[in-house]
């Protein structure tokens, strides 16, 4: 009996030992299973801090923001309509230049067309004047003189002054209409408004000069309609 209840005894010791290291073991085990929880709780409570606090600085920017944007949309207004009247400033001025290039090239054809509209015409009765000088130049000289006049050239004298009234009377009317006839006989020889048709040395006269008319020249309104034939000095 007392060795039954010896080791009675000593078997519930050992189960309760056992009992308690298992406790121990326990308790150790969900102190360390609860430490990383407690961690990342921890670390999750940090991180949701400072994206709360993230959260507010961007509402007190955005606030901000939101305080500035009537002057900055101002502003920005301001600036586009600037810029777009700047452009229509530029477009009305290059309007303006053109208008007054197109009147004032306008102005210039319709003068052009009105100065030289009788161009071929005045072409075409040059050649009737040219015929009244040669008919005047086939009368001498000297028969036109008062000592040499006879009844029998006064009719020749009588025709002479009529081709020449008429011819002065042409003449001042092709005149009005901006129609010139011209000798440049004595004048420096110019390319623009002579045509040369034959060259000779003068020692008498200087070189580069008409000496001779061979056909009188014509100008239209300043223009010239048909250069005159001339002879040339030429001393070199």
């Amino acid at each position: 009996m007392l060795r039954q209840t010896i080791s009675a005894t000593s078997r519930a010791l050992r189960s309760t030992a056992r009992l308690g290291t298992q406790r121990q073991t326990i308790a150790i085990a969900q102190s360390y299973s609860q430490t990383p929880l407690a961690i990342s709780r921890t670390r999750w409570y940090s991180s949701e801090t400072d994206a709360a606090k993230k959260n507010g600085e961007e509402e007190k920017e955005k606030a901000n923001g939101e305080a500035e944007s009537p002057e900055a949309a101002l502003k920005k207004q301001l600036e586009t309509k600037d810029a777009e009247v700047r452009d229509l400033k530029d477009r009305y001025l290059r309007s303006v230049a053109d208008f007054r290039n197109l009147q004032d090239r306008t102005q210039r054809e319709m003068k052009a067309a009105r100065d030289f509209a009788i161009q071929k015409f005045a072409k075409d009765l040059v050649e009737s004047v040219d015929n009244f000088d040669r008919a005047l130049s086939m009368v001498p000289q000297e028969k036109l003189k008062p000592e040499n006049k006879t009844e029998h050239t006064q009719d020749l004298v009588n025709l002479y002054d009529g081709l020449k009234m008429t011819e002065t009377i042409l003449l001042s009317t092709l005149k009005k209409h901006g129609l010139e006839r011209f000798d440049p006989d004595g004048e420096v020889f110019n390319p623009n408004e002579h045509e040369a048709t034959f060259m000779t040395p003068m020692q008498d006269k200087e070189h580069n000069t008409v000496f001779h008319t061979q056909e009188k020249g014509f100008k239209l309104n300043g223009r010239i309609l048909r250069p005159a034939k001339v002879g040339v000095v030429k001393n070199t």
